[in-house]
């Protein structure tokens, strides 16, 4: 009787400790870029500008059907205003792709890693990763909403912890109406 006790008090203690070492069973979703979209939106004392920038690759992991991970490219000589036209659309566009802003001669991609995946709802996780433009890399914490073979995420991003300085008042002193906003938000929605 102790023999058969002990041989299945083993199998248990082993049988959980296997399972606990199995792999988990991950599945990764490569974003269809022609399909996804990502948004910009920056604030001014004076108003705002809005436009797009397209992703040069991504994917999203699962495991289960849970969002576990993911990650992004994001190519930076892409990014337009949608908000403007002609001479003015040009000279924001140049801008914002000059070292004033983004520098996308030396700095053609950003990227985000997802770091920690937390689901906080039905089909909603709030995810933590790490965002990298012009060379600076940076945790940011946001939530993603996934329904069927899309993903929705809204962000707020702060340009200052990125050395974006142009027009910025954590940098520059009595700019009065020509500061611009550190904040600015994206918009992503993904199919996969």
């Amino acid at each position: 009787m102790k023999k058969n006790v002990l041989a299945l008090t083993l199998a248990v203690v082993f049988g959980f400790t296997a399972s606990a070492t199995e792999p988990k069973n991950e599945e990764k979703k490569e974003v269809k870029t022609d399909e996804s979209s990502v948004a910009w939106k920056a604030y001014k004392v004076t108003g705002s500008h809005n436009g797009t920038v397209d992703l040069k690759s991504g994917a999203l992991v699962f495991d289960e059907g849970k969002l576990i991970g993911g990650e992004f490219t994001v190519d930076m000589t892409s990014l337009v205003s949608t908000d403007l036209e002609g001479e003015y659309k040009g000279k924001l566009e140049g801008h914002l792709k000059s070292d004033d802003f983004f520098g996308v001669e030396k700095h053609p991609t950003s990227t985000l890693v997802f770091t920690k995946v937390v689901p906080n709802g039905k089909n909603s996780y709030e995810v933590t990763g790490d965002l990298t433009i012009k060379g600076f890399t940076k945790p940011v914490t946001f939530d993603v909403s996934i329904y069927g073979s899309k993903a929705t995420a809204t962000m707020k991003i702060d340009r200052a912890e990125y050395d974006v300085r142009y027009g910025s008042g954590s940098f520059f002193d009595n700019l009065g109406d020509k500061t611009i906003y550190d904040e600015f938000d994206l918009v992503v929605d993904l199919v996969f």
